[in-house]
């Protein structure tokens, strides 16, 4: 996939994975609206990209992926500013199963609303040109972590949704397809405090077992993956990129 001069809306883009997907797209060639619901660091990362990349390759969106109108906005304003959208990357996520609710409505009801804004605004029988969707999930959906039962749900959920999705029945009516990337344990602020974030104190333990063997990685490399696989990803797809390695196709 040729990236120079595509247009990608990306959630959660201010720091992490959302902010090292940002600024590969951008070595690509490619221009960036970057929605986070912090305006304050959102604005900060614009302006730095946008010195380094070119301003006319940057816009920042103040999105909050649980507030629908926002949302919906967001997409209007990225259109606005660039006149073309063609890759939407449902990134904005959380884990803290202690706030499950809203877990829940980030990282499913989010994923949700993003990908049938992306439908709207880029599918063929809607008036657009096609496109791709990229979502963020995590490995938790291949070994369920014991630890993080609800964070796991949503995973288990996101790669469901976008293998439905993916499916050729929805790329001929769109011209969309719709792919999931799946990072394993990536240094990020993801995890600031385990202990706060678990449901129950109890679980730090299982916590450990669940991660004892992963290879922390860096956020950077999870931006490498994602020029990867948009490369060469089929629609429906589910890609798994973890320890320091090349992303990998999971086909179970």
């Amino acid at each position: 996939m040729e990236l120079k001069g595509k247009v990608a809306l990306i959630t959660g883009a201010a720091a992490g994975i959302g902010l090292a997907y940002s600024e590969e797209l951008l070595k690509q060639g490619a221009k960036v609206s970057l929605c986070d619901i912090d305006s304050e660091i959102g604005e900060s990362v614009s302006d730095e990209l946008g010195a380094k990349y070119g301003r006319k390759n940057v816009l920042f969106c103040q999105c909050d992926v649980t507030d629908y109108p926002q949302y919906e906005e967001a997409f209007a304003m990225t259109m606005k500013v660039f006149n073309r959208l063609d890759i939407v990357i449902n990134n904005a996520g959380v884990m803290n199963d202690r706030f499950w609710e809203l877990e829940v409505d980030v990282n499913l009801n989010g994923v949700i609303r993003g990908t049938l804004l992306a439908y709207r605004f880029m599918g063929k029988d809607r008036g657009g040109a096609g496109g791709t969707i990229v979502n963020t999930g995590a490995t938790a959906f291949t070994r369920p972590q014991v630890s993080t039962p609800i964070y796991t749900a949503t995973n288990y959920a996101v790669v469901g949704l976008t293998r439905a999705y993916g499916d050729q029945y929805h790329v001929s009516l769109t011209g969309v397809r719709t792919l999931v990337l799946c990072p394993g344990l990536t240094d990020t602020g993801l995890v600031k405090d385990i202990r706060k974030q678990l449901m129950s104190s109890e679980y730090e333990a299982a916590w450990q077992r669940d991660n004892g063997s992963c290879k922390m990685q860096s956020a950077e490399h999870v931006g490498r993956a994602l020029v990867e696989v948009l490369g060469k990803a089929q629609s429906g797809s589910v890609w798994m990129v973890e320890n320091g390695q090349p992303a990998r196709e999971w086909r179970g």
